[in-house]
């Protein structure tokens, strides 16, 4: 008996030493496994498909006020203007009920959240340099990275999700585009659809010559040999990921093998820099302020590590303690735009267009 409860004592222990190493990942799963829907793919209702000829299905156009047209009060860019360039901006998820496998295309809160914080905090990044194109689309709901059914539910809501993104862009170059230069960007899901939309219809095509590169941050991005990573802040025609947490996180998005460009330097040559690189982070829920030197970072085993982050404006960590993956943009946020500045201006003089001004 006493031998019984030693053993009994032991293996109880190694549980919740295991439950609380991998507290945030346990937590990811339930949370997924609350999302799911209760019936199948094939068994659930749908939105028709989108017709992007409709204003209502961008969460962003450049000839209309949106939430992406919003930037930090120091600067005073007509963002209304017509650019020389365009991007094409995939929102991250924001449909988390469980009440089925891919977002009806009208759901408030969803769309809500891609306004008020993704158009934000994200997109606007790139409105001093692009018009910016940002379609709204029916997101697979978060369990869909989770699921392990016979069904292979979340594959298809990933697929269908995937669909719309395709049908958008196909709609933005055919539409809206007229022959400019372009840049895919997005976060999370919208960078993991970025990337397939990267791969199957820019790569090798007369596209893949006028994208000035890819932004596709917030997911284990795998390095592909058909289009390189960016090695310079003024190389184009790449591609750019990085996942971002602090050193003693619980979880993180990024894997050994992702690719990671540290945004402070742009530069493989100098993986590292301190919190005096950082030009200013900012989220807009906080304020319109950036606030400079707000954090150092260094590319280390595919991940960002975040070092010295001197705000507490960014503590909200859905994803677990150290885990920074809602604030991949923002915290690098007027580095990004100065990037953007000097990569599309790279690219325009390289073309023998005009160079960016702004």
């Amino acid at each position: 008996m006493k031998k019984f409860l030693v053993i009994t004592a032991v293996i109880t222990g190694l549980l919740l030493v295991v439950g609380y190493v991998f507290r945030a990942p346990l937590t990811m799963i339930a949370a997924g496994w609350a999302m799911t829907p209760n019936l199948s793919f094939a068994d659930d209702t749908r939105s028709p498909d989108p017709d992007y000829a409709m204003p209502n299905r961008w969460a962003a156009l450049p000839d209309r006020e949106d939430f992406a047209d919003v930037i930090p009060d120091h600067l005073a860019a007509d963002t209304l203007k017509a650019q020389p360039v365009d991007v094409f901006f995939i929102h991250p998820t924001t449909y988390t009920p469980g009440e089925h496998w891919n977002q009806p295309l009208d759901h408030t809160e969803a769309n809500q959240r891609v306004d008020y914080w993704v158009m934000r905090d994200q997109a606007s990044a790139f409105n001093g340099c692009c018009n910016v194109y940002a379609p709204r689309y029916r997101q697979a709901n978060l369990a869909a990275f989770f699921d392990a059914s016979m069904e292979n539910n979340g594959q298809q809501a990933l697929d269908l999700a995937y669909q719309d993104v395709a049908s958008a862009f196909r709609y933005f170059i055919e539409n809206f585009n007229d022959g400019r230069p372009f840049i895919i960007a997005g976060h999370s899901q919208g960078s993991f659809h970025g990337n397939r939309l990267l791969r199957e219809q820019i790569i090798g095509t007369a596209l893949g010559d006028r994208m000035i590169a890819a932004y596709t941050v917030g997911f284990p991005i795998e390095a592909d040999a058909r289009v390189d990573v960016c090695k310079t802040p003024t190389q184009t025609n790449c591609q750019i990921s990085w996942n971002a947490n602090e050193e003693d996180a619980a979880f993180s998005h990024g894997q050994p093998t992702s690719v990671c460009v540290n945004p402070l330097t742009w530069d493989s040559a100098e993986p590292s820099a301190t919190e005096a690189a950082n030009l200013g982070a900012i989220t807009f829920a906080a304020g319109t302020s950036v606030e400079v030197a707000a954090v150092g970072a260094s590319c280390e085993n595919g991940q960002l590590i975040l070092r010295g982050l001197q705000s507490e404006s960014f503590s909200y960590f859905p994803f677990g303690p150290g885990n920074f993956h809602i604030y991949d943009y923002a915290l690098f946020y007027m580095n990004i735009r100065q990037n953007l500045g000097e990569r599309v201006s790279a690219y325009l003089a390289q073309a023998g267009e005009a160079t960016l001004t702004k």
